[in-house]
């Protein structure tokens, strides 16, 4: 079906953009557990569908409430209430979720998946006690397969927010929206969302809207409408398909080495992809000992990350590493 949404002038100067880590969660989640090789998302899938499966989490409470298709609760998806929220701001807002819109919401997941998992229906029953537990499992989840990739698709949807947020300035709401997604058009003034399977209205969506770019969405648009909340459009970012690219090699490895050191620079290059200490020390060579203490002066230098995965930590390059290795 068409949905239309329509904009008064406030509408329009509450137009927003938010870079959310929540939106990235769910989607994220399905695509790992579909079991389907993905033509972009393949090399992290790679990386990280065997972690998920040895921590649980591919069969948890989370699991649950992200079914292979259809509708995700929405107290999952809270209003970004800052351009770009830390994902602590995201869960303290699910923890405050009101008991009756956890049962709403799952209500709402029970009618369209024929009933509720184990999990969910314990959630139902105690919403306050288990949503702590649900936000512990998000924690996991996050640490686990996107923490230690934030920083490169945080770069994706920072460089999609510039490109639109530019174009909506220098060329009107007309531009940006009927370039957003080829289910999304603007006529007259209204926003137009085809495919959409239920109705939208100003009356019921609330004010203005909040468009968020993800990475993990796959080609479509999804919404979230829940008043009093402006209502929210997640679109396939810009930029997605060279995601997991290899990066060009460095030119500058020599002179970063005269500052960092050899080993200390080997072990940045080596860290294109998250890894281990086990992992780098058998790519390099380099005792397991002096792998640590490197990777600890790294990440006192913040050039370094650490995201633990189950039994193992992963390592990986902040944007600080990545702009001192670039060609």
């Amino acid at each position: 079906m068409l949905a239309e949404l329509v904009f008064s002038t406030s509408d329009l100067a509450q137009v927003r953009f938010a870079v959310s880590p929540m939106w990235e969660v769910g989607p994220s989640l399905r695509l790992l557990r579909s079991g389907c090789a993905h033509p972009v998302h393949q090399p992290w899938i790679g990386q990280v569908r065997p972690r998920l499966a040895a921590a649980g989490l591919d069969r948890g409470g989370l699991a649950e409430l992200v079914p292979p298709a259809g509708y995700v609760p929405d107290f999952l998806n809270p209003a970004p209430a800052s351009p770009a929220p830390a994902l602590a701001q995201e869960l303290a807002r699910i923890l405050a979720t009101p008991a009756a819109q956890v049962r709403q919401d799952l209500d709402r997941l029970a009618d369209e998946q024929g009933g509720l998992g184990p999990r969910s229906r314990a959630l139902y029953a105690e919403p306050r006690i288990r949503l702590a537990r649900v936000v512990e499992e998000i924690e996991g989840y996050w640490q686990l397969a996107l923490a230690p990739y934030w920083a490169r698709v945080r770069g994706v949807l920072d460089a999609d927010v510039f490109h639109r947020a530019r174009k909506f300035a220098e060329q009107g709401p007309g531009r940006l929206f009927n370039d957003l997604h080829p289910s999304v058009s603007w006529t007259d003034d209204a926003l137009r969302l085809d495919r959409r399977q239920r109705d939208l209205s100003r009356e019921t969506a609330g004010t203005g809207l909040v468009l968020i770019p993800s990475a993990f969405t796959g080609p479509v648009t999804f919404t979230r409408v829940t008043p009093p909340e402006p209502p929210q459009l997640a679109y396939p970012a810009r930029g997605v398909g060279s995601l997991w690219e290899p990066r060009p090699a460095t030119t500058r490895t020599d002179a970063l080495a005269a500052v960092l050191g050899r080993s200390r620079t080997r072990l940045l290059a080596e860290l294109e992809t998250p890894a281990s200490t086990t992992d780098l020390a058998r790519r390099t060579g380099l005792s397991r000992a002096g792998v640590s203490q490197y990777l600890t002066a790294l990440r006192d230098a913040g050039l370094v990350s650490a995201h633990r995965a189950g039994r193992s930590v992963l390592y990986a390059r902040t944007a600080a590493a990545d702009s001192l290795l670039a060609p």
